[in-house]
Protein backbone atom coordinates (compact mmCIF):
# COMPACT_ATOMS: atom_id res chain seq x y z
CA UNK A 1 0.00 0.00 0.00
CA UNK A 2 0.90 3.27 -0.61
CA UNK A 3 0.01 5.13 2.67
CA UNK A 4 2.91 6.58 5.06
CA UNK A 5 2.99 4.06 7.79
CA UNK A 6 6.66 4.42 9.02
CA UNK A 7 7.57 4.38 12.94
CA UNK A 8 8.82 7.40 14.43
CA UNK A 9 12.42 7.21 14.09
CA UNK A 10 14.00 5.32 16.31
CA UNK A 11 11.45 2.98 16.34
CA UNK A 12 11.73 2.66 20.13
CA UNK A 13 10.32 6.39 20.29
CA UNK A 14 7.33 5.26 18.92
CA UNK A 15 4.12 5.69 21.68
CA UNK A 16 2.59 2.10 22.79
CA UNK A 17 -0.51 0.64 24.00
CA UNK A 18 -0.99 -2.55 25.71
CA UNK A 19 -4.03 -3.82 25.96
CA UNK A 20 -5.63 -6.84 28.31
CA UNK A 21 -8.73 -7.94 28.21
CA UNK A 22 -9.56 -10.00 31.39
CA UNK A 23 -12.57 -11.51 33.28
CA UNK A 24 -12.31 -13.45 36.61
CA UNK A 25 -8.43 -13.62 37.38
CA UNK A 26 -7.60 -10.55 39.42
CA UNK A 27 -5.02 -11.97 40.93
CA UNK A 28 -3.32 -12.87 37.97
CA UNK A 29 -3.79 -9.58 35.43
CA UNK A 30 -2.50 -7.95 38.34
CA UNK A 31 1.03 -10.05 38.33
CA UNK A 32 0.91 -9.99 34.62
CA UNK A 33 0.71 -6.49 34.10
CA UNK A 34 2.91 -5.97 37.12
CA UNK A 35 5.72 -8.17 34.58
CA UNK A 36 5.47 -5.65 32.07
CA UNK A 37 7.40 -3.33 34.09
CA UNK A 38 10.67 -5.97 33.32
CA UNK A 39 10.29 -4.90 29.36
CA UNK A 40 13.28 -2.67 28.00
CA UNK A 41 10.65 -0.40 26.00
CA UNK A 42 7.96 0.27 28.52
CA UNK A 43 4.58 1.31 26.82
CA UNK A 44 2.99 4.57 27.01
CA UNK A 45 -0.25 3.38 28.37
CA UNK A 46 -1.83 0.01 29.47
CA UNK A 47 -5.27 -0.60 29.08
CA UNK A 48 -7.33 -3.38 30.87
CA UNK A 49 -10.89 -3.94 29.58
CA UNK A 50 -12.65 -5.94 31.72
CA UNK A 51 -16.51 -6.26 33.02
CA UNK A 52 -16.95 -5.45 36.85
CA UNK A 53 -14.18 -3.98 39.35
CA UNK A 54 -13.96 -7.48 40.84
CA UNK A 55 -11.77 -8.64 37.55
CA UNK A 56 -8.90 -6.09 37.80
CA UNK A 57 -8.01 -5.88 41.88
CA UNK A 58 -5.71 -3.28 42.84
CA UNK A 59 -5.00 -2.20 39.26
CA UNK A 60 -7.65 0.71 39.52
CA UNK A 61 -4.29 3.04 41.39
CA UNK A 62 -1.95 1.83 39.04
CA UNK A 63 -0.21 4.54 37.63
CA UNK A 64 -0.06 4.36 33.57
CA UNK A 65 -3.03 2.68 33.66
CA UNK A 66 -6.28 3.07 32.12
CA UNK A 67 -9.35 0.84 33.77
CA UNK A 68 -12.45 0.29 31.04
CA UNK A 69 -15.87 -1.56 32.08
CA UNK A 70 -18.36 -2.94 29.28
CA UNK A 71 -19.58 -5.74 27.94
CA UNK A 72 -17.72 -9.62 28.26
CA UNK A 73 -16.25 -11.09 25.52
CA UNK A 74 -13.34 -11.58 24.22
CA UNK A 75 -13.93 -9.61 20.90
CA UNK A 76 -16.23 -6.76 22.49
CA UNK A 77 -13.41 -6.25 24.93
CA UNK A 78 -11.23 -5.93 22.53
CA UNK A 79 -13.06 -3.67 21.31
CA UNK A 80 -13.60 -1.14 24.56
CA UNK A 81 -10.05 -1.05 24.58
CA UNK A 82 -9.70 -0.35 20.71
CA UNK A 83 -12.33 2.39 21.23
CA UNK A 84 -9.66 4.13 23.94
CA UNK A 85 -6.72 3.89 22.28
CA UNK A 86 -5.51 7.88 22.03
CA UNK A 87 -5.14 8.79 18.09
CA UNK A 88 -1.36 9.53 18.70
CA UNK A 89 -0.45 6.03 19.14
CA UNK A 90 1.60 4.08 17.10
CA UNK A 91 1.53 0.67 18.05
CA UNK A 92 -0.97 -1.22 19.90
CA UNK A 93 -0.41 -4.72 20.73
CA UNK A 94 -3.00 -6.90 22.54
CA UNK A 95 -2.40 -9.72 24.75
CA UNK A 96 -4.42 -12.37 26.66
CA UNK A 97 -4.29 -11.63 30.03
CA UNK A 98 -2.00 -15.10 30.73
CA UNK A 99 0.51 -14.46 28.37
CA UNK A 100 4.24 -13.37 29.69
CA UNK A 101 6.39 -11.54 27.75
CA UNK A 102 9.97 -11.84 26.93
CA UNK A 103 11.95 -8.47 28.38
CA UNK A 104 12.71 -7.37 24.67
CA UNK A 105 9.05 -8.33 23.10
CA UNK A 106 8.06 -4.77 22.54
CA UNK A 107 11.42 -3.72 21.33
CA UNK A 108 11.93 -6.50 19.20
CA UNK A 109 7.86 -6.05 17.68
CA UNK A 110 9.00 -2.69 16.89
CA UNK A 111 12.16 -3.68 14.94
CA UNK A 112 10.29 -5.60 12.95
CA UNK A 113 7.34 -3.08 12.27
CA UNK A 114 10.09 -0.48 11.76
CA UNK A 115 12.17 -2.76 8.71
CA UNK A 116 9.08 -2.66 6.72
CA UNK A 117 6.11 -0.61 6.30
CA UNK A 118 4.05 -2.73 4.75
CA UNK A 119 3.44 -5.39 8.09
CA UNK A 120 0.48 -4.25 9.88
CA UNK A 121 0.51 -6.99 12.22
CA UNK A 122 3.28 -9.07 14.05
CA UNK A 123 2.81 -11.82 16.05
CA UNK A 124 5.33 -13.59 18.25
CA UNK A 125 7.26 -17.09 18.85
CA UNK A 126 5.42 -18.97 21.69
CA UNK A 127 7.68 -20.65 23.82
CA UNK A 128 5.15 -22.76 25.57
CA UNK A 129 1.93 -22.75 25.12
CA UNK A 130 -0.11 -24.34 28.21
CA UNK A 131 -3.57 -24.37 25.95
CA UNK A 132 -2.44 -27.92 24.45
CA UNK A 133 -1.78 -28.74 28.56
CA UNK A 134 -3.16 -28.15 32.19
CA UNK A 135 -1.95 -24.86 31.97
CA UNK A 136 1.43 -23.04 33.67
CA UNK A 137 1.42 -21.63 36.85
CA UNK A 138 2.78 -17.61 36.64
CA UNK A 139 6.31 -18.88 38.49
CA UNK A 140 6.48 -21.97 35.38
CA UNK A 141 6.06 -19.04 32.84
CA UNK A 142 8.50 -16.54 34.58
CA UNK A 143 10.89 -19.61 34.88
CA UNK A 144 10.46 -20.99 31.22
CA UNK A 145 10.93 -17.22 30.27
CA UNK A 146 14.41 -17.68 32.21
CA UNK A 147 15.82 -20.30 30.99
CA UNK A 148 15.07 -18.53 27.13
CA UNK A 149 17.69 -15.45 28.14
CA UNK A 150 19.43 -15.47 24.32
CA UNK A 151 17.05 -14.01 21.78
CA UNK A 152 17.77 -15.11 18.38
CA UNK A 153 20.36 -12.33 16.80
CA UNK A 154 18.88 -12.31 13.47
CA UNK A 155 15.39 -11.26 12.68
CA UNK A 156 13.20 -13.33 10.45
CA UNK A 157 10.26 -12.41 9.47
CA UNK A 158 7.68 -15.11 8.20
CA UNK A 159 3.82 -14.83 6.55
CA UNK A 160 1.49 -16.68 8.85
CA UNK A 161 -2.09 -17.75 8.43
CA UNK A 162 -3.40 -14.98 11.23
CA UNK A 163 -2.30 -13.65 14.46
CA UNK A 164 -2.31 -15.88 17.41
CA UNK A 165 -4.52 -13.54 19.42
CA UNK A 166 -2.85 -14.37 22.87
CA UNK A 167 0.16 -11.89 21.86
CA UNK A 168 -0.61 -9.51 18.92
CA UNK A 169 0.71 -5.93 17.77
CA UNK A 170 -0.74 -3.59 15.17
CA UNK A 171 0.36 -0.42 13.46
CA UNK A 172 -2.13 1.95 14.31
CA UNK A 173 -2.80 3.89 11.68
CA UNK A 174 -3.41 0.52 9.45
CA UNK A 175 -5.85 -0.87 11.53
CA UNK A 176 -7.85 2.17 11.88
CA UNK A 177 -11.55 1.83 11.93
CA UNK A 178 -11.39 -2.15 12.16
CA UNK A 179 -12.50 -3.87 15.02
CA UNK A 180 -13.05 -7.39 15.81
CA UNK A 181 -16.58 -9.20 15.23
CA UNK A 182 -18.51 -9.50 18.11
CA UNK A 183 -20.94 -12.02 16.40
CA UNK A 184 -17.76 -14.33 17.40
CA UNK A 185 -19.33 -14.09 21.07
CA UNK A 186 -17.79 -15.51 24.56
CA UNK A 187 -13.98 -16.59 23.92
CA UNK A 188 -14.24 -15.67 20.47
CA UNK A 189 -12.57 -19.15 18.46
CA UNK A 190 -11.45 -17.81 15.76
CA UNK A 191 -11.83 -13.67 16.30
CA UNK A 192 -7.83 -13.50 15.76
CA UNK A 193 -7.96 -15.23 12.62
CA UNK A 194 -10.97 -12.73 11.42
CA UNK A 195 -9.12 -9.98 11.99
CA UNK A 196 -5.94 -10.56 10.71
CA UNK A 197 -8.01 -11.11 7.51
CA UNK A 198 -9.33 -8.11 7.56
CA UNK A 199 -5.97 -6.32 7.62
CA UNK A 200 -5.01 -8.94 4.79
CA UNK A 201 -8.16 -7.67 2.52
CA UNK A 202 -6.67 -4.07 3.44
CA UNK A 203 -3.73 -5.56 1.70
CA UNK A 204 -1.36 -5.46 4.58
CA UNK A 205 0.89 -8.10 5.72
CA UNK A 206 0.35 -10.12 8.73
CA UNK A 207 3.73 -11.58 9.59
CA UNK A 208 5.50 -13.75 12.56
CA UNK A 209 8.86 -13.29 13.96
CA UNK A 210 11.22 -15.28 16.13
CA UNK A 211 12.63 -12.71 18.17
CA UNK A 212 9.59 -11.71 20.45
CA UNK A 213 9.46 -14.82 22.64
CA UNK A 214 6.67 -15.55 25.22
CA UNK A 215 4.78 -17.73 27.23
CA UNK A 216 1.12 -18.61 26.95
CA UNK A 217 0.45 -19.98 30.46
CA UNK A 218 -2.93 -21.31 29.40
CA UNK A 219 -5.19 -20.70 32.39
CA UNK A 220 -7.93 -22.70 32.55
CA UNK A 221 -9.77 -20.77 34.94
CA UNK A 222 -12.81 -17.90 33.08
CA UNK A 223 -13.21 -20.27 29.96
CA UNK A 224 -16.22 -21.29 28.32
CA UNK A 225 -18.26 -24.44 28.52
CA UNK A 226 -17.14 -27.15 26.27
CA UNK A 227 -20.41 -27.37 24.45
CA UNK A 228 -20.15 -23.40 24.03
CA UNK A 229 -16.71 -23.98 22.56
CA UNK A 230 -17.72 -26.71 20.43
CA UNK A 231 -19.94 -24.83 18.77
CA UNK A 232 -18.06 -22.35 18.00
CA UNK A 233 -15.31 -24.27 16.85
CA UNK A 234 -17.75 -25.62 14.28
CA UNK A 235 -19.48 -22.84 13.00
CA UNK A 236 -16.75 -20.32 13.70
CA UNK A 237 -14.46 -20.75 10.87
CA UNK A 238 -17.43 -21.68 7.94
CA UNK A 239 -18.93 -18.04 9.14
CA UNK A 240 -15.08 -16.56 8.28
CA UNK A 241 -15.46 -18.10 5.01
CA UNK A 242 -18.50 -16.03 4.30
CA UNK A 243 -16.68 -13.29 5.55
CA UNK A 244 -14.59 -13.81 3.05
CA UNK A 245 -11.46 -13.04 5.84
CA UNK A 246 -11.16 -17.54 6.08
CA UNK A 247 -10.02 -19.55 3.02
CA UNK A 248 -12.08 -22.75 2.61
CA UNK A 249 -9.71 -25.01 2.53
CA UNK A 250 -8.46 -23.33 6.13
CA UNK A 251 -11.63 -23.54 7.83
CA UNK A 252 -12.13 -27.24 7.08
CA UNK A 253 -8.87 -28.04 8.14
CA UNK A 254 -10.06 -26.16 11.33
CA UNK A 255 -13.14 -28.13 11.94
CA UNK A 256 -12.18 -31.66 11.03
CA UNK A 257 -9.18 -31.79 13.18
CA UNK A 258 -10.98 -30.13 16.04
CA UNK A 259 -14.40 -32.88 15.62
CA UNK A 260 -11.87 -35.85 15.00
CA UNK A 261 -9.96 -34.53 18.68
CA UNK A 262 -13.37 -34.54 20.39
CA UNK A 263 -14.49 -37.67 18.92
CA UNK A 264 -11.73 -39.84 19.77
CA UNK A 265 -10.62 -37.95 23.22
CA UNK A 266 -14.10 -38.39 24.73
CA UNK A 267 -13.27 -41.75 24.86
CA UNK A 268 -10.83 -40.74 28.04
CA UNK A 269 -10.73 -37.33 28.26
CA UNK A 270 -8.36 -35.49 29.57
CA UNK A 271 -9.21 -33.81 33.32
CA UNK A 272 -8.94 -30.11 31.93
CA UNK A 273 -10.59 -30.30 28.75
CA UNK A 274 -14.41 -31.05 28.28
CA UNK A 275 -13.99 -33.23 25.14
CA UNK A 276 -17.96 -34.63 25.48
CA UNK A 277 -19.22 -31.45 26.06
CA UNK A 278 -17.21 -29.92 23.02
CA UNK A 279 -18.31 -32.68 20.64
CA UNK A 280 -22.00 -32.33 21.71
CA UNK A 281 -21.16 -28.49 20.39
CA UNK A 282 -20.00 -29.63 17.43
CA UNK A 283 -22.79 -31.76 16.53
CA UNK A 284 -25.28 -28.96 16.91
CA UNK A 285 -22.53 -26.67 15.11
CA UNK A 286 -22.68 -29.48 11.65
CA UNK A 287 -26.41 -29.51 12.11
CA UNK A 288 -26.74 -25.40 11.91
CA UNK A 289 -24.22 -25.43 9.61
CA UNK A 290 -26.57 -28.16 6.94
CA UNK A 291 -29.41 -26.12 7.87
CA UNK A 292 -27.97 -22.92 6.46
CA UNK A 293 -27.52 -21.25 9.69
CA UNK A 294 -23.95 -19.57 10.43
CA UNK A 295 -24.91 -18.16 13.89
CA UNK A 296 -21.89 -18.07 16.22
CA UNK A 297 -23.86 -15.85 18.47
CA UNK A 298 -25.77 -18.77 19.04
CA UNK A 299 -22.94 -20.37 21.45
CA UNK A 300 -23.81 -18.29 24.20
CA UNK A 301 -26.95 -19.36 24.53
CA UNK A 302 -26.08 -23.20 24.57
Amino acid sequence: MSRETSLPSPAREAKVCVIFPTRGRAELIERVVGFVDSQTVKPDLIIVSCVSDDDVGGLVSRPGMLVIKGKPGSSSQRNHALNHVPDDFDVVIILDDDFLMHGTWIAEVLKALDSDPSIACVTGTVLADGIHGPGYSFEEGQAILARARDVPKSLRVAPTGGPYGCNMAFRARSIAGLRFDERLVLYGWQEDRDFGGQIWNRGDRVVRINTALGVHLGVKRGRVSGRKLGYSQVINPLYLVSKKTMPWRDALDHVLRNVASNVVRSVAPEPWIDRRGRLGGNLIGLWDFVRGRLTPERAAKL
